[in-house]
């Protein structure tokens, strides 16, 4: 569906419209360049350029592919849906970590995911600032700028076993009493702002284990690929991978493999 050929014309567009969309905006955002979506959620004029851009360029790199964006969907959530279809479907988060952006914080990335029946088939994950790409093919591999990604290996307990999680303001009080329950096992729980640094921490071996708890397609696809071409396992709390059409048992844990996964699950799940 996408050769080598194709792979490095999506990595070049995603830098380009990096470079022309999201960069020039970057620290220089007015007052009318951003307004709120919904309750504590942002999206900048960039976040749209950025989208449209890659969306035109993408469809003519794997023609009849369709697109699944954070944008698009926010004005159209019947867009999710060409994840069930027929034809190839690229996921797109055009700035990963919107609020980081809005205020002049260099971490964010460019998500981009290709998928074809729920089934990921490549990705890349791009630092507009700091000049790197992570890229992801099914079976191929995982890299970050054409070096090896491989995970941390982890032990078998749970105690000081470096855990990342949401921020506190993002947890619902099942989520809180959850994550005080993981932290009686004595992780060691800090917290992430965006999750595409996370998911090539992870990837990179720099982290041990992640929780995830809300599911947008948008900001997993492309990670979660490139976890697991590096060798980690995703799984919800039903024991199944994620599904990217949705209606996931959540919360979502990362870690290296299903033992560990499965401990950190008993850990939240003690709560209840």
């Amino acid at each position: 569906m996408i050769d080598t050929a194709g792979r490095r014309a999506v990595q070049r567009l995603v830098e380009q419209v990096a470079a022309a969309e999201v960069l020039p905006r970057f620290g220089h955002l007015g007052a009318g360049d951003v307004r709120e979506k919904s309750p504590g959620e942002i999206v900048t004029v960039a976040d749209r350029a950025a989208e449209a851009a890659l969306a035109t360029g993408l469809t003519r790199i794997v023609p009849g592919s369709v697109v699944v964006g954070e944008e698009s969907v926010s004005a159209d959530p019947a867009r999710l849906d060409a994840l069930n279809g027929d034809a190839p479907a690229w996921v797109i988060d055009p700035i990963d970590g919107t609020e980081a952006y809005a205020a002049g914080n260099p971490r964010f990335t460019t998500l981009v995911a290709l998928a074809h029946r729920g089934r990921l088939l490549a990705s890349w994950t791009h630092l507009p600032v700091l000049g790197r790409t992570a890229t992801a093919v099914a079976a191929g591999g995982a890299f970050v700028d054409g070096r090896p990604l491989r995970v941390a290996p982890a032990g078998p307990e749970l105690l000081d076993l470096d855990v990342v999680a949401p921020q506190p303001r993002w947890w619902t009080p099942a989520t809180q009493a959850q994550m005080n329950s993981l932290c009686r096992s004595g992780v060691a729980l800090s917290f992430f702002d965006t999750s595409g640094l996370e998911y090539l921490r992870l990837a990179d071996g720099r982290r041990s284990a992640m929780v995830v708890t809300w599911e947008h397609v948008w900001d997993h696809a492309a990670g979660l690929l490139l976890y697991s071409e590096a060798g980690g396992l995703g799984q919800c709390a039903d024991g199944r991978p994620f599904d990217l059409y949705g209606g996931n048992a959540l919360p979502l844990v990362l870690a290296p493999d299903e033992h560990l996964a499965g401990r950190i699950h008993d850990g939240l799940r003690a709560a209840t």
